[in-house]
């Protein structure tokens, strides 16, 4: 995928009344938009991702496999807040000339994704195809399709929900605590607050598997042990993993945009916003999922005027969206129109 740029030169106001007085949007486009112009896929990348699609989701997206660039114009942007390359805390405000850090504004899931939408039309794309995203992804590609009902074609909505859940919200809450509790993370320093998203990261991970998963995958062999478990080290090993290539400042504001998401704020509720969809949607759910459980796929299936559920058995939880792919292919072989 090819690494791109986009400068949004006016003020992009937030949902929250504060602005940007001008916006960086980074993204990833892959294959070529055909002469019907009508072979958009758009990705809608989840909390820590990137817009390299090809790169964190390599069985769904790339050459030979479903999304395959040779027969689509695929897209991902960057998202809002996050640390590669679109606007974030650590970009520097030009009405200062210094770094945001904590003076970065609240930024809303209606904010990230109004900022793909500029994307979408500075791409001159009048018709997606597909929209697809899981977990977050999820909550933006539903954003995006009650924003504007007529763009799309396709949603495929993975292990998502309308609106977060208090569980979900406890969660990140718990995580942003973790990261409070690093006093590095008072200073305005790029660095700071690493050790306690560490520590957010491994909370994080509990959600995301579920106690199948780690006794398949971390129990260990040695009865006799009295210490230094495998999953003791896989945790510390993915708070040090993620510490390598994301930031603390990112983490807490996206956290926190996660909180918001609420497709019916200001709308008459969530199921008066659902049904503005005007997309056929495939809403997908994991048995296991312990963070967006699947009754909270079955409720956005139910009120989307045109949508289908299905639900995948998986040892991996929340996780499986990413490493479920032959499943999920299947899927939509069956169901996108």
């Amino acid at each position: 995928m090819e690494k791109k740029e986009f400068i949004v030169d006016e003020p992009f106001y937030l949902e929250s009344g504060e602005y940007f007085s001008s916006l960086r949007i980074a993204y990833h486009t892959s294959g070529k938009l055909n002469p019907e112009r009508d072979n958009v896929i758009w990705v809608c990348h989840a909390f820590t991702a990137n817009s390299d699609v090809e790169e964190w989701w390599s069985e769904m997206v790339g050459k030979g496999k479903y999304f395959d660039p040779n027969d689509h114009f695929i897209v991902c942007a960057n998202i809002l807040g996050s640390c590669y390359g679109t606007t974030s805390p650590l970009s520097i405000n030009p009405e200062t000339n210094s770094y945001y850090y904590h003076d970065f504004p609240t930024i809303t899931m209606r904010d990230i994704v109004r900022a793909h939408d500029l994307l979408c039309q500075h791409l001159s794309i009048k018709k997606i195809r597909v929209a697809i995203g899981g977990s977050i992804g999820g909550f933006q590609a539903l954003e995006w399709a009650i924003m504007k009902p007529d763009l799309f074609d396709n949603l495929v909505l993975l292990v998502t929900s309308a609106r977060t859940s208090p569980w979900a919200i406890a969660l990140n809450e718990s995580q942003r605590m973790a990261i409070e509790a690093d006093a590095s993370f008072s200073k305005n320093d790029e660095n700071a607050g690493l050790e306690g998203m560490k520590v957010a990261r491994s909370i994080a991970l509990i959600s995301y598997r579920n106690y199948q998963t780690y006794l398949l995958t971390q129990e260990d062999p040695d009865n006799e042990k009295l210490g230094d478990y495998k999953a003791c080290s896989y945790q510390r090993y993915q708070g040090e993993k993620l510490a390598r290539r994301f930031n603390a400042f990112s983490y807490y504001v996206l956290t926190k945009a996660l909180d918001n998401h609420n497709v019916g704020r200001k709308r008459n509720g969530v199921k008066e916003a659902l049904a503005q969809i005007k997309a056929y949607a495939i809403v997908i759910g994991i048995t296991t999922d312990n963070l967006f459980p699947v009754n909270e796929q079955k409720f956005i299936a139910d009120h989307v005027p045109e949508a289908d559920f299905f639900e995948l058995d998986s040892k991996y939880g929340h996780d499986g969206f990413l490493l479920e792919t032959e499943k999920i292919t299947r899927i939509l072989k069956h169901n996108i129109r």
